[in-house]
Order: C-alpha cells, then sequence, then structure tokens
C-alpha cells in the first residue's frame, strides 16, 4: 500500500464516522459529579491524610526506639552515647579547664 493509498482509506474512514452528536435537552455544563462524587473524593482525600499521619507517627517512634537503644548500649558498654559529646548538654561531669571543674593541685 502506497502513501497517497494509506491517505486515501484514511479519509475514507474519518469522513464515514459520523460526528456524535449531544441528546436533546442534554446540557454539557450542568454536568457534574454531584454529591456522591464530593463524598467519595473528600472521603479519599481524609484517608490519604489518616495514612500519612500514621506513617509520620510510626518512623517518629521508630526513630526514638533506636535512639533509646543506642543510648543504652552505649550506657552498658560504658562510652558516651552517640550524638553527645564529653562536656555536651548530655554530660553531667565538668570538662576539665572549665570554672566548674575541679582544681588539682
Amino acid at each position: 500500500m502506497t502513501a497517497a493509498a494509506l491517505a486515501a482509506h484514511i479519509q475514507m474512514v474519518l469522513a464515514a464516522t459520523p460526528a456524535p452528536s449531544p441528546t436533546p435537552g442534554f446540557d454539557q455544563t450542568t454536568v457534574t459529579p454531584g454529591v456522591a462524587g464530593f463524598l467519595i473524593t473528600f472521603g479519599v482525600a481524609a484517608v490519604a491524610l489518616l495514612l500519612a499521619l500514621d506513617m509520620t507517627r510510626r518512623i517518629r517512634r521508630t526513630r526514638y526506639r533506636e535512639e533509646i537503644r543506642a543510648k543504652l548500649e552505649a550506657e552498658r558498654d560504658g562510652r558516651p552515647a552517640p550524638g553527645t559529646t564529653p562536656g555536651g548538654p548530655g554530660d553531667t561531669a565538668p570538662t576539665p579547664g572549665t570554672p566548674d571543674a575541679p582544681r588539682t593541685p
């Protein structure tokens, strides 16, 4: 089949297909999903919001559990907890050389 014959075939098919026309009394501007569509959309949005909140809560809980586990392991092993430095806010003993440190003779 040549390009000219293919183009003629396509034109014939398109010309033979009638264009759809709206039924009488049907106004295309008044078609809306209605109350049911609104309720379904609202329900899907509410479920998505609740799932996002639950996911955030679970991730936060997992992170806190990991931090506590690391602190307990550090305490058991006698080393500083991760995320703290000697003399930092988590350390209760004063760092040598600070005004609160005991002076050695």
